[in-house]
């Protein structure tokens, strides 16, 4: 069952600290204190140098981490409260997830690796997830591929098949941990242009990146140093329409400068 949507906040993070135990009496702080809040149909981009808390904060404002201290509230259900089957539930029927390496099952074709998240869901027929997964595919422009072996897909391509995955249910929130970091600056910038398609359709989504050009295509970006939140920057909606390219490398200007004062 899907939790509901009344807050206007999909995710608020109070004093969210993540310690990891090193062995005795030796913890590495990770997290230290960490306010977030992303509203509902956001697009948040978070950026900081290798080991600054990045991933960790995404991991851990989703539920596939257990904070050390603090909450989260996702749709208002405190996270931290939850068992993991609950957890589990939750990020199966509300959240999806892309990563830089894609993570799918080798002994099913591109097409079952989509819809078999959206079976385990349980909350529609068969034929209607196969239904979304159809158009799903035809939108990301992989139909042709349906019934390959993953392993006779492209970098660019598997990442579609990710983002189709990543929307079989409907998801309240995309989370993405540098969903182009291996691709090329073509590809990257075709699956950069389906989420914010996805976004301008009103999904909410959350990347990790350390690429200005996948960071400018955000709303608004954060930065992290140290485990904390230091600073941030609303870059406004990216345009959908008109001289994208001359605005595109506007704001990845506008972004570079900031993070150069960062000392990024």
């Amino acid at each position: 069952m899907k939790t509901t949507r009344t807050h206007s906040a999909v995710i608020e993070a109070k004093q969210l600290t993540k310690h990891y135990v090193l062995g005795k009496d030796n913890e590495l702080p990770v997290l230290k204190a960490v306010d977030l809040t992303i509203d509902r149909g956001e697009f948040v981009a978070v950026m900081g140098a290798s080991g600054s808390g990045k991933s960790t904060l995404l991991y851990n404002v989703c539920g596939m981490d257990r904070m050390t201290s603090g909450s989260v509230l996702f749709n208002g259900v405190d996270l931290s409260r939850l068992p993991e089957p609950a957890l589990a539930r939750i990020r199966l029927s509300n959240m999806g997830f892309i990563f830089q390496q894609i993570h799918l099952l080798r002994n099913l074709s591109v097409f079952d690796n989509i819809v078999i998240s959206g079976y385990l869901c349980g909350n529609r027929s068969r034929s209607a997830v196969e239904q979304r997964a159809t158009e799903l595919m035809e939108l990301t422009g992989i139909s042709d591929i349906a019934a390959n072996d993953i392993t006779q897909a492209s970098g660019g391509q598997l990442q579609r098949v990710g983002i189709c995955r990543a929307l079989i249910n409907q998801p309240d929130i995309i989370f993405g941990d540098e969903p182009t970091g291996a691709l090329n600056s073509r590809a990257a910038g075709e699956i950069m242009d389906l989420l914010g398609g996805v976004h301008r359709a009103g999904t909410t989504v959350m990347l990790v990146t350390h690429d200005v050009k996948v960071a400018s295509r955000s709303e608004r970006v954060l930065f992290m140093m140290d485990g904390r939140i230091v600073a941030e920057k609303r870059l406004g909606t990216y345009p959908s329409e008109g001289n994208r390219t001359a605005d595109g490398k506007a704001r990845e200007a506008e972004l570079a400068r900031w993070l150069l004062e960062l000392g990024f």
